[in-house]
């Protein structure tokens, strides 16, 4: 992901296009008729779909997002088979590099016959490493590769000039999922250590080392992680823009970082002349620096041979693949069976081909009829927040001013890109996916690095098209929707405007949203960092988006484990205005175009709100939950539906909820934005 402000709406997953939806839009089937909406409206709306879905045997979690792509997964597989059965496509075409591409992926044969040596070059580079410069050599060799060992290097929009690229250095190379996995002292964290240490040793062994060897380097392994975790924000403190800016020369650089030689790393970038850049936590980089001279070379080999290995596991045989999903799959998340090869290859070849993938996608599944209503909708949206803005009673003139000049200059993107990449420099053959992923990442590589010092590209997009999600992009204050959302649940054609406003419409406010979340809001119309507020309707925005910290810290996930408030604070903030502004835009659109009656015993209010809450619903793994709770800034599907809603009046009368009614929040924690 770049490392400009990038927020979502969902985890999203790769999806095949629009379908006909099997059953109603909103179908009583899946409610709880023994609940009441004002006890636990999540519970209501969705009861009867959660008993009836447990998560599948390879899945961490079943939800909208998961059924919608796996629904529709069999089409991408219907276009990879198509493509793949003919051999003969002119070289260098869209079809040839995805047939090719996905072909090699799955020749488990010559996966098999292949082995270990798809790794030799890359531990031939590592071994290399004698001194702290040279270890500074290989981890630019190894960048240009795909692989960033103890931290990255990406270019990306400079969050204060956003007409300019700017090199950014990023905390990095941790195996487990966060730094707070290698700190806490909980029984649960010391086991989860224990397992990945033995996880790491296992892979040594097939890589060729002697069990001795093997447990020796995994002792290391896990003795450096811990070191830079140690040395790394926290994903809190990451959320902050201001914090994570810290724009220095080279020169400045390695005055704070003496012992590391940037100037030998960016020379194997192919950097020569090494602009300004954002250091995002300086911090670490000074730790790392320390620890370029004081960890023996023979430790960093052994580091950077695991992060090799853990990077390329899919592609070598399948004692590699399955000890990797015993940890990352089973151990980590509770799966208890891998998902079958034709899906990992595939969701291979819409990461690193997604754009070629995307033009087979969208010739298929995506309508010009689609993309027009979904363009409407995006318009309504941003009238009815305009009008909202306008008639905040905490927010000052100045200050709107500006908050309506950045409404105002929202890009949007839907469906797929008006400019397709250009793929013409990656070589795809039939004969080894190995070879096939390393070409794959040195494109992707050398096309990061070379947009320093040229024009913005306003053109990208930064997911694929058959994505199951939708983002803002602060330093290009844009909202951008990929085709894969815009079918049932979020979007349906065939159903009421009620259901496409409590989905969709939902989904565009939420992203609207972002570029007034608490880190959203720090950029300008512009898309630079810049302050726009005055500090006294910063304070009133504070004061409100604080009550969402207080809401969320107390929501219990798992037995005495509870959402992070502070961790979630721009989805919530997201999801509150976005259910609050598409709410607002229905009761336009009823007014204009006439009211119909209620459909199924439900008013259109009744079936905004159900929708909203089955886009939300889920069941998923203990493991796979605990995962979530300290990485992910989405709050768990129950309380993204019950947290914006038991704060809203509109849905209080939608359902008869009395005061003190579980699902009413008092007047004196409420809160609203928008």
């Amino acid at each position: 992901m770049r490392r400009t402000l990038v927020v979502l709406i969902g985890v999203g997953v790769a999806a095949a296009g629009l379908v006909a939806q099997s059953s109603k839009a909103i179908d009583p089937v899946n409610m709880d008729s023994t609940a009441k909406p004002c006890d636990n409206f999540y519970q209501y709306a969705n009861g009867g779909w959660i008993k009836a879905n447990p998560v599948p045997a390879d899945k961490s979690r079943w939800g909208a997002f998961e059924q919608l792509a796996d629904r529709n997964r069999d089409v991408l597989r219907s276009i990879l088979d198509e493509v793949s059965a003919k051999k003969d496509w002119p070289k260098g075409s869209t079809e040839q590099k995805v047939a090719d591409f996905y072909t090699s992926g799955m020749d488990e044969a010559a996966i098999e016959r292949a082995g270990t040596a798809p790794l030799t070059p890359l531990f031939a580079k590592v071994d290399g490493i004698k001194s702290a410069k040279d270890l500074a050599l290989v981890l630019g060799q190894l960048r240009l590769s795909g692989s960033s060992g103890a931290f990255s290097f990406m270019v990306a929009q400079d969050p204060k000039e956003s007409t300019r690229y700017i090199g950014s250095l990023n905390q990095g190379g941790l195996g487990l999922p966060d730094r707070d996995y290698y700190l806490k002292e909980d029984g649960k964290s010391k086991d989860l250590r224990d397992k990945y240490v033995a996880h790491v040793a296992k892979m040594f062994q097939l890589a060729g080392d002697t069990p001795d060897a093997a447990t020796a380097g995994a002792a290391v392994v896990m003795d450096i992680e811990t070191r830079l975790a140690k040395a790394s924000l926290t994903r809190v403190e990451n959320r902050d823009p201001q914090k994570t800016y810290n724009k220095m020369t080279l020169v400045d650089l390695q005055k704070q970082t003496p012992g590391f030689d940037w100037t030998a790393y960016f020379d194997q970038l192919g950097v020569k002349q090494v602009p300004p850049l954002n250091v995002r936590q300086p911090q670490f980089f000074q730790a790392f620096a320390e620890m370029s001279t004081s960890v023996p070379p023979t430790q960093w080999r052994s580091y950077l041979r695991w992060h090799l290995i853990r990077g390329m596991a899919d592609s070598l045989t399948k004692a590699f693949q399955d000890e990797a999903f015993a940890f990352d799959g089973k151990v980590l998340n509770g799966v208890p069976q891998q998902e079958e090869r034709w899906k990992r290859v595939q969701a291979m070849t819409d990461r690193v081909l997604g754009q070629a993938l995307g033009q087979l996608y969208v010739r298929r599944a995506f309508s010009p009829e689609a993309k027009a209503r979904m363009i409407e909708l995006v318009a309504n949206l941003r009238a009815t927040l305009k009008e909202r803005i306008e008639k905040l009673e905490w927010m000052g003139a100045d200050t709107k001013t500006q908050a309506l000049r950045k409404l105002a200059a929202f890009g949007v993107k839907v469906g797929y890109p008006d400019t397709w990449r250009d793929y013409s420099a990656l070589d795809i053959t039939r004969t080894s996916y190995a070879d096939n992923l390393w070409r794959a990442q040195r494109f992707e590589s050398a096309r990061n690095l070379a947009k320093l010092g040229k024009p913005i590209d306003r053109t990208e997009w930064g997911m694929t098209t058959p994505t199951v999600n939708a983002y803002y992009n602060a330093s290009m204050n844009e909202i951008v929707f990929p085709a894969g959302i815009l079918q049932p649940p979020f979007f349906d054609a065939k159903a009421d405007d009620a259901v496409n406003y409590g989905g969709v419409g939902a989904v565009i406010g939420h992203e609207m949203g972002h570029g007034f979340d608490d880190s959203g809001s720090q950029f300008d119309a512009d898309g630079n960092l810049k302050n726009w507020w005055t500090e006294s309707d910063r304070s009133a925005y504070k004061a409100r988006t604080d009550l969402l910290v207080t809401q969320f810290d107390a929501y219990e996930a798992l037995p005495g484990e509870h959402v992070n408030g502070k961790l979630t604070l721009g989805e919530n903030i997201g999801d509150l205005g976005g259910l609050t502004i598409a709410y607002v835009a229905l009761q336009k659109a009823l007014t204009s175009k006439g009211r119909p009656g209620s459909i199924d015993g439900f008013t259109p209010e009744q079936r905004f709100f159900l929708n909203w809450a089955q886009v939300w619903r889920q069941t998923i793994r203990d493991e796979a939950q605990r995962v979530r709770l300290n990485t992910d800034p989405h709050s768990p599907g129950e309380f993204r539906t019950n947290g914006p809603t038991s704060n809203r009046p509109e849905f209080f009368s939608a359902f008869g909820c009395a005061a003190g009614s579980p699902m009413v929040r008092p007047p004196d924690v409420r809160t609203s934005i928008w």
